[in-house]
């Protein structure tokens, strides 16, 4: 086999609906890459289906994770442990539940031999076969692109630095030089983290959509969703009770737009005149809002259809922002994938 350009390393944590095939698309990569799976103390079939692949698979090892350090979180030690065991100039940090293009990690290294950067991350294509997936992952994703832009991530000159921890690819030498995951061992966003220490140190990065590149499926059950968005929102959000009260205020509005154009539909119907008076500005309101929401899922390549659940997705953003807001501010343990982590109140 020859040498690796890339090592990528995989956390996985009860991920038998997942693990195989993002393996088996790793292992299809168009440049040699070796593989780390990283077995996170799972009880489900993460393990033997890990060991039936490592049998077929020479680019593929699997490490075990011994008991997590008390001042780490699970996904960082088992990160960290899988670079330990990896040898390529070159480490995609990847998730359990994205499976890769066969060209990903090429485009990956031609895009940092091009752009100079020396993290390049990728948002994958989201699969949404559930109405919660359809109203909640879109909405969410386009949010977050409008506190982290592309382009201003990408600028050099611009200090805001983010990336999406489903797909970081980075020399091993620059990772190393900030102090790799142990520098950010008991981060909840260890990606954002990892990101902001490489810029501080004068790294370029380069962040996009990875439109064609890789795909993931974030969340199999609507419980997940919301342990893994409420972990995650209202620290994206840099802990703005602001934030909160905007989307709390946005899915109040949409709500009691829709209420008052029923009903002034009732009105009209049993031949009020003065309900075109409360249907008007209401339909207005609902058009203008629909009409951001269709130029931020263009922008950002999600469906069209997407925009159908435009309203239920501002509702589940404004409960998810508000329960994660609830959980930090309260000091509330963190759950997630069975564990448990303390929150710091600040």
């Amino acid at each position: 086999m020859p040498e690796p350009q890339v090592s990528a390393i995989v956390p996985a944590r009860n991920e038998e609906a997942n693990i195989a095939a993002a393996v088996e698309s790793l292992a299809a990569q168009t440049v040699p890459v070796e593989i780390i799976a990283v077995n996170d103390g799972s009880t489900d079939r993460t393990g033997a289906i890990l060991a039936e692949l490592a049998a077929r698979l020479p680019q593929l090892r699997v490490v075990e994770t011994a008991d997590i350090p008390a001042d780490w979180t699970g996904k960082n030690f088992a990160v960290a442990r899988g670079v330990e065991q990896s040898r390529a100039p070159w480490l995609l940090l990847t998730d359990a539940d994205v499976r890769h293009a066969p060209n990903a990690v090429e485009a990956g290294l031609a895009t940092a031999r091009q752009t100079g950067a020396a993290m390049v991350s990728f948002s994958p294509d989201q699969e949404m076969p559930t109405w919660w997936e359809r109203a909640t992952i879109p909405f969410v994703y386009c949010r977050l692109a409008g506190e982290y832009p592309y382009e201003r991530v990408s600028d050099p000159e611009d200090t805001l630095a983010a990336a999406n921890g489903e797909w970081l690819l980075v020399p091993r030498v620059a990772y190393n030089a900030v102090g790799g995951h142990a520098a950010v061992k008991n981060e909840i966003l260890e990606d954002v983290a990892l990101a902001r220490l490489l810029k501080r140190s004068g790294c370029r990065l380069h962040f996009a959509r990875g439109v064609g590149l890789a795909r993931s499926r974030m969340y199999q059950r609507f419980e997940e969703m919301w342990q893994g968005w409420t972990k995650n929102l209202f620290l994206l959000f840099d802990r703005r009770k602001s934030t909160v009260a905007g989307a709390l205020a946005g899915a109040a509005l949409d709500s009691v737009a829709w209420l008052f154009i029923l009903l002034a539909l009732w009105g009209l119907w049993q031949g009020w005149p003065v309900s075109r008076w409360i249907l008007i500005p209401m339909v207005v309101i609902i058009g203008w809002r629909h009409l951001r929401y269709a130029q931020a899922l263009r922008r950002n390549r999600y469906p069209a259809v997407c925009l159908l659940y435009y309203t239920l997705g501002s509702v589940l953003f404004a409960a998810l922002m508000l329960g994660s807001a609830q959980m930090y501010l309260s000091g509330a343990p963190l759950k997630w994938k069975g564990r448990q982590y303390a929150v710091p109140v600040k």
